[in-house]
């Protein structure tokens, strides 16, 4: 199995991008809500289409379970975006994430640290 589109790889680069812009701005130290809308806002003005709080259903044997999961960011509904605002990564981030990602059919997420120092440090790419 190969990875994502070009396409795909594009807008992670664009949300990898608009990220680092608004940690440079607000830096570390806020509450998740605030980097999502901002990040949101970055995304937006360049021309992406992005939904936020999109709810995920899970369909559990014959219920379907409306709103059990709810993506931060969905752009060009393509790659899932995971913010978080943690002093200290956790791998059930991860775990959350990868879920997010086969519930949706999608290929790319991104896990968005934006509680650290270096931004570099709080963005990890996962592919499935």
């Amino acid at each position: 199995m190969h990875g994502p589109d070009a396409r795909t790889d594009a807008v992670a680069r664009e949300v990898v991008d608009a990220a680092f812009k608004v940690h440079s701005a607000l830096g570390p130290g806020l509450l998740e809500s605030v980097y999502e809308i901002c990040l949101l806002h970055e995304l937006t003005a360049r021309g992406l289409s992005v939904s936020r709080q999109l709810a995920l259903p899970l369909v559990y044997r014959d219920i379907q379970i409306d709103a059990a999961f709810r993506l931060d960011l969905l752009v060009e509904n393509l790659v899932i975006v995971e913010v978080k605002a943690v002093e200290q990564h956790n791998p059930l981030f991860e775990a959350q994430l990868l879920t997010y990602l086969k519930l949706a059919r999608k290929r790319l997420g991104l896990l968005v640290n934006f509680n650290i120092p270096r931004f570099k440090d709080g963005i990890r790419r996962m592919v499935l």
